[in-house]
């Protein structure tokens, strides 16, 4: 009897166990099947549609608690470095031997060092403040950017939770080697080859590299040689297909909509804010005895030119400080020799010369110098993420259309304006400051929003831009890369 209630009662327990196990299958099943149906409703009904482009929502745009987002500082921010052959970017350090500055034919090689920042200035006569100034090179914003990103906070190695795709192409350095190669096949290969390699990352299938920027320490009229006539300049990286669809971050950017200009490196590189701080009060305390300066060298061979008026008056006028940089002794490429003057001068002349842009602007802006422009391209089509949105707040404006036709006299315009004015311009010059400087890539404390996070800050939100195009059943394609006739024209209005 006992044996059999024994077994009984065993037996119960497996009815049991069985009902139980079935009940527990049961709710995972269904379970699972809403989960499915819910996903089959979101990412792989749009895979079912080949004609539409598969977007993984950025950390952005993704439908996430918000008490998820509250607790991860980097939503939205995250970036990827796309990992791409050396030969576009560290062989071009390791041979740098063969880089050279331009028509000066020394390499590049000393101006490696620290980062990309170049050797420390040691002996400033007094002219800086602190450690953190530096003999950089304009033509090395890639690698200082480079650096900068690799200490960006919201990196992520997973490329699918990535905003936007980082491509460390030191697009500049590169075709430095065959600038001045008549070959045109030789001049465009290396951009062939870089787009074909990123083309075929799994990334680029994303969004077909609509989500990937690069940056170039050269102007972009050198990736936009139009034609294969061998006396045009330039390769023709941005005019090749794939290359259409990503953007780049160049120091002067051109008429089309996927390039954007990105302040030029100027020698200070401050590891936080206070050393900021510090050299901004010291340019509000400088004594400007010159009413206005230009730095830079004749341009005989263009006809016609605003800088050749330029120079000239600034000859003629007792209240100008001209820096001939062609004359012998003059050291224009000194950090010393250009920003004492500026610290001294109450307003900068920034011609146009072989191009639209100067560095020169960035650094008499450090210097507390209100810029002078005299073409709407020199600035104002150009640096939309870091200059003040009001332009007659930190400059002044000389609108040069036709040089032979133009008789007014730069001093007469300076000279008349009131002196409040003038003192509100160089508040606002000094103030903006921070926003044109890339701090120090080894500086752990940084407690200010530099160059680097505004030109991240711009990418990120042109990304999303083009995302909500997408969610929207828009074209992403539309608008992304047209060219805009009228950016540099003086019909735009000031």
């Amino acid at each position: 009897m006992e044996k059999k209630l024994f077994r009984t009662t065993c037996s119960t327990e497996l009815w049991f166990a069985i009902f139980i196990s079935f009940a527990i299958t049961w709710i995972f099943l269904c379970f699972d099947y809403s989960a499915f149906h819910s996903s089959n409703n979101g990412v792989l009904a749009s895979s079912l549609n080949p004609n539409r482009l598969l977007v993984k929502p950025s950390a952005a745009a993704r439908s996430v608690d918000s008490e998820s987002d509250a607790a991860d500082p980097c939503s939205g921010r995250y970036l990827f470095i796309q990992d791409i052959p050396s030969r576009f970017n560290s062989d071009l350090i390791r041979n740098c031997q063969s880089l050279t500055r331009g028509t000066d034919k020394s390499d590049m090689c000393p101006y490696l060092v620290n980062c990309g920042l170049g050797p420390e200035i040691e002996d400033s006569q007094g002219v800086f403040s602190n450690n953190s100034w530096f003999k950089t090179n304009q033509f090395l914003l890639e690698v200082i950017f480079h650096n900068k990103m690799k200490q960006y906070k919201c990196l992520t190695n997973d490329s699918a939770m990535a905003s936007a795709v980082y491509v460390p192409f030191y697009a500049g350095l590169d075709i430095s080697h065959y600038l001045w190669n008549p070959s045109i096949s030789v001049r465009d290969s290396s951009a062939r080859d870089f787009l074909s390699v990123i083309s075929e990352k799994p990334e680029w299938k994303r969004m077909f590299g609509r989500d990937h920027f690069f940056i170039a320490g050269r102007i972009s009229w050198d990736f936009r040689r139009k034609t294969d006539d061998v006396s045009e300049w330039g390769s023709k990286l941005r005019f090749l297909p794939e290359s259409h669809n990503m953007t780049m971050l160049s120091v002067e950017a051109s008429s089309w909509k996927n390039d954007f200009a990105i302040p030029y490196p100027t020698y200070f590189h401050p590891l936080k804010l206070s050393e900021v701080v510090e050299w901004q009060n010291l340019m509000r305390t400088k004594r400007r005895r010159h009413l206005f300066t230009f730095a830079g060298a004749p341009r005989p061979e263009l006809r016609d030119s605003i800088r050749g008026m330029v120079i000239e008056q600034c000859r003629d006028s007792s209240l100008c400080k001209f820096i001939d940089c062609s004359s012998d002794g003059v050291n224009c490429d000194d950090p010393v020799t250009t920003m004492k003057e500026f610290q001294s001068s109450i307003f900068c002349l920034q011609p146009v010369g072989d191009s639209y842009t100067r560095r020169s602007t960035f650094d008499s802006i450090l210097a507390g110098c209100i810029p002078v422009f005299f073409h709407p391209g020199s600035a104002y089509s150009q640096y939309l993420w870091h200059f003040p949105e009001n332009r007659t707040a930190y400059s002044v404006y000389i609108p040069v259309r036709d040089v032979k036709n133009w008789n007014e006299s730069i001093e007469g315009i300076l000279n008349g304006i009131p002196k409040d004015r003038e003192s509100a311009m160089r508040e606002e010059v000094i103030r903006t400051i921070p926003k044109i400087v890339y701090a120090d890539p080894r500086s752990k404390f940084r407690d200010f929003e530099d160059a680097f996070d505004l030109a991240v800050k711009g990418i990120l939100e042109r990304v999303e831009d083009v995302r909500r195009k997408i969610r929207d059943g828009k074209d992403p394609s539309e608008g992304f890369d047209d060219p805009d006739h009228f950016k540099y024209t003086f019909s735009r209005k000031i």
